[in-house]
């Protein structure tokens, strides 16, 4: 049973790397479908209840805004595995300009959500880490943390 949980800013792939890498294994959590904090905690408490592995797909920028998913998942006894996306706000920018509708985000959100971005650690209680990163060619390279 796993939880992942994804960190990256607005723009930087994460909702595409879960479609490529976990749709069919893994609840997608994510805010801005769900709408309200409540919903997201009765979806994840079904996922600890059914033992459904899940994807946070939110921003995750803080450590404070991770405790909670990491403290409820080892509580349920999941496995807690995040995924860095590297920040580079000028891809992120460019890829945001390429959304429609409520999918784009204002770019100062973008450079604003930079300057409050903590990387995770493995003493927030996570049991494995990666680097995301994307190459030239728009592909995903999943590497192992390295502090």
């Amino acid at each position: 049973m796993q939880a992942l949980i994804f960190v990256g800013l607005q723009g930087s792939g994460k909702s595409t790397f879960y479609k490529q890498n976990f749709f069919h294994s893994h609840m997608r959590i994510n805010l801005d479908m769900l709408k309200r904090r409540k919903r997201e905690e009765h979806l994840i408490q079904a996922c600890f209840e059914t033992g459904q592995a899940f994807v946070v797909d939110n921003t995750n920028l803080t450590r404070p805004s991770r405790f909670h998913y990491i403290q409820q998942a080892k509580l349920n006894k999941f496995e807690v595995i995040g995924y860095y996306f590297r920040a580079d706000v000028d891809r992120s920018l460019e890829w945001n300009s390429q959304r429609e509708g409520k999918a784009r985000v204002p770019d100062l959100a973008i450079l604003g959500a930079y300057k409050k971005l903590e990387l995770p650690s493995y003493d927030e209680g996570f049991d494995t880490l990666y680097y995301v990163t994307v190459d030239e060619e728009n592909q995903f390279i999943v590497e192992d943390w390295q502090s």
